[in-house]
């Protein structure tokens, strides 16, 4: 089972939904709708956009039973400063991967979101190496990542962490993965 993240750089903070963000849950979910909900944000890919409150409210509160499952966990990304919301990381392991992905492995998985806002800011560059050495901390070596191949800012992202494309995902993304050096 995954232990949740804490960490920190100069601007952000990444932590697993917890009683800090419950006493602020109504804001909260207003702050998720803001993320899922914005054409730029989810530029490449819309699936995942929420059209109402009541849908970041469901989503929050999925997101609340699925870390208290054991599934997968998904992080919040806020701006030390002012407390925001800013952006999303999921870890997705491999039994949960498996359910929605046929392939020959199963590595833990990783999504992100980041409001459009703050794209081209390196801020994710500065996260992203941090998650994946407490991820080896957890002796997690392998993770993956799909992207949609129009995405050119997250792929030159993950090859800049160390992310190697493997092959096609599907006909609009590709899959990347990464695996700590010993």
């Amino acid at each position: 089972m995954l232990d949740p993240l804490y960490l920190e750089t100069r601007q952000l903070r990444l932590n697993p939904i917890g009683a800090a963000e419950l006493l602020r849950y109504r804001d909260l979910v207003t702050e998720v709708f803001e993320l899922f909900s914005d054409a730029e944000t989810l530029h490449f890919i819309p699936e995942k956009k929420l059209n109402h409150l009541a849908e970041a409210d469901q989503w929050l509160k999925a997101a609340i039973l699925s870390a208290h499952s054991g599934r997968n966990v998904i992080h919040l990304i806020t701006e030390k400063n002012s407390g925001r919301l800013i952006g999303v990381v999921d870890l997705i392991p491999p039994a949960v991967a498996r359910e929605h992905y046929h392939l020959g492995q199963y590595p833990f998985f990783i999504e992100f979101y980041l409001k459009a806002e703050y794209k081209g800011k390196t801020l994710m560059s500065k996260l992203l190496p941090k998650i994946l050495l407490a991820l080896e901390t957890q002796g997690i070596p392998k993770v993956a990542a799909v992207v949609n191949r129009r995405n050119h800012a997250a792929s030159k992202l993950l090859a800049k962490c160390g992310f190697q494309y493997r092959q096609p995902f599907d006909v609009l993304q590709d899959f990347y993965e990464f695996t700590q050096v010993a």
